[in-house]
């Protein structure tokens, strides 16, 4: 694995970027500078940045190697990242107000700075707009892809369900837990990674494989995530340390600590159950009951079966050497465990 974020990742966000300028400009002005700001174009009063998108463009650069797999050359990828671009950032401005969160790439989150209304309103346009590129497509590809998207969303949001039900519960189950995770990381990233294929009308066997790869792929992700959430260096994941025991996140790592019936788990539950803000040395104890109960070594197990199933996935699935190359390597990238 590579803490190096691999060249194809800047080369996809390189050749997208202008693409979602343009699409953004279909947006009424009141809607496009919460937007533009949210993706890092425009500052808290419109004026223009320079800068490219925030965040690593991951689904992008999945989606142009999609493309790539099925023997297209990268730029009849663009509609399709950027559709999957579009979807990811109206999930992080809707997650951003749900959870309350008031930074994101260190910058102010938009509700933060224009308002929650319009934040919503911004994230509804994006996914509007995402439909539209694919379907401005009039070969039955375009309207594939778009059910691709479409289907993905629908998963995403069902996952984001589960994850506030959960808040409200003390009995979430393991099962429960990973199918929340694949619902609401898992799907958009095999959607990612199947999408420019479809989109170019590449054969069932190419798109069901590369789906495969992108979901195995996309647990590992969000179990990475997880373990991130408790023992990542504020450095790498620009969050406090333990920030997920802070917010009583039922994180994989957690569930699996609280549903192993050890008396460490036990005591983690009555601790995550106290009505009162928990202190640093109540969140130093509970990340130590965590790893006592066996949360942190099965999620690190369940995240390094995940990467080899994906591997294997990608594996079996027919495409040049270089494009599964670059799928391994991102695979890798995003499942690096750094604390």
């Amino acid at each position: 694995m590579t803490t190096t974020m691999p060249a194809g990742v800047a080369a996809a966000r390189d050749l997208v970027s202008p693409a979602i300028a343009g699409w953004l400009e279909r947006l009424s002005p009141e809607v496009r500078v919460v937007a533009a700001y949210h993706l890092g174009f425009v500052d808290a009063d419109g004026a223009p940045t320079g800068d490219r998108p925030g965040g690593k463009a991951l689904r992008p650069a999945l989606a142009l190697l999609s493309a790539r797999a099925a023997g297209a050359p990268p730029e009849r990828g663009v509609a399709a990242a950027a559709a999957v671009e579009f979807v990811h950032n109206f999930s992080l401005l809707h997650d951003d107000i749900m959870d309350g969160d008031t930074e994101r790439r260190h910058r102010p989150t938009a509700w933060t700075v224009f308002g929650v209304g319009a934040a919503i309103l911004a994230g509804d346009a994006l996914l509007c707009l995402a439909q539209d590129i694919l379907l401005a497509d009039q070969a039955p590809q375009g309207v594939w892809a778009a059910r691709c998207l479409s289907a993905a969303v629908h998963r995403l949001i069902a996952g984001q369900g589960a994850d506030l039900a959960f808040e409200r519960r003390d009995n979430v189950t393991l099962d429960e837990c990973l199918q929340m995770a694949g619902d609401k990381t898992a799907a958009l990233m095999a959607c990612a990674c199947s999408i420019g294929a479809i989109g170019v009308g590449a054969p069932a066997e190419l798109a069901m494989g590369l789906a495969g790869f992108g979901a195995h792929a996309g647990l590992a992700f969000q179990l990475t995530d997880d373990l991130l959430g408790i023992w990542g260096a504020p450095e790498v994941t620009g969050k406090p340390v333990r920030a997920d025991l802070r917010a009583r996140k039922k994180s994989l790592p957690v569930v699996a600590a609280l549903t192993g019936g050890t008396p460490a788990g036990q005591e983690l539950a009555e601790i995550l159950a106290r009505p009162d803000a928990l202190s640093e040395e109540d969140l130093r104890h509970a990340a130590e009951l965590v790893e006592e109960a066996g949360g942190r070594a099965w999620a690190e197990s369940e995240a390094d079966s995940q990467l080899a199933a994906a591997t294997t996935c990608l594996n079996e699935t027919q495409m040049p050497d270089d494009v599964r190359g670059e799928f391994a390597a991102i695979a890798g990238f995003i499942t690096v465990r750094q604390s």
